[in-house]
């Protein structure tokens, strides 16, 4: 089963967003999650979305505003503003905000689905080339993680380099079993916690000096984590 991108959709217009939920669901290789206000956006941003829909006029806050906080917080999420001003300055603010591209309503789906999928490509690119994981440079493409003190590759399994994957996008923050379960797994009831927490143990034996004593891939309170270095 394919992978689905998890979009996060932030706007507070019932009717455009109901008509983009039905649009999206017809391409299988996507998976909506809608919120109204720019509080709720902040919540959910860590949440390892592919990319983030983001109106400008939030009902608490400037959608722009709410553009740099997530910025701020290191989330390098591609995120689309959309808004019903035109103007070059509106879209110099939106962009200078941290926005990766900037869409005015009304816009047609078919345009903004080909936005939508030129930032996830480039995104991709971006992200395939090579992650900083504790001391090691992770290579998701070739499923690698490579020393940086130069000693022997580390080559990882499809569950385990998606498991460093949504980990590496959380930025540090727990992540739930449940979550890591439906994100590598999909959907699948004969899929418990227990074989989760098997690829855990045998991650650990790969990367961790000690794996009694996790220093890089984390268990916390909320589930999983990755330790910021």
């Amino acid at each position: 089963m394919a992978v689905k991108q998890k979009i996060l959709l932030v706007e507070d217009d019932d009717v455009l967003a109901e008509v983009l939920d039905e649009q999206l669901a017809l391409h299988d290789e996507f998976e909506l999650t809608r919120v109204a206000t720019a509080a709720a956006a902040l919540d959910e941003a860590h949440k390892g979305f592919d990319l983030i829909l983001l109106d400008v006029g939030l009902p608490d806050q400037d959608g722009r505003e709410t553009c740099k906080i997530i910025r701020k917080n290191k989330i390098t999420t591609p995120i689309i503003m959309l808004t019903g001003a035109a103007s070059e300055a509106d879209t110099i603010l939106g962009l200078d905000a941290g926005a990766n591209d900037y869409v005015t309503k009304p816009f047609r789906f078919g345009i903004l689905l080909a936005r939508m999928r030129a930032q996830l490509r480039s995104h991709e690119q971006a992200e395939m080339a090579e992650l900083a994981i504790g001391g090691y440079l992770f290579r998701p493409s070739l499923k690698i993680l490579e020393p940086q003190d130069g000693s022997a590759k580390i080559r990882l399994t499809e569950k385990e380099t998606n498991i460093l994957k949504f980990l590496h996008r959380a930025d540090g923050a727990a992540v739930a079993r449940d979550t890591l379960l439906h994100e590598v797994w999909g959907y699948n009831a004969q899929v418990s916690t227990h074989t989760l927490e098997t690829h855990i143990y045998r991650l650990r034996r790969k990367i961790e000096a000690d794996p009694s004593e996790a220093t890089l891939l984390l268990t916390l309170e909320g589930g999983y984590a990755l330790a910021q270095t």
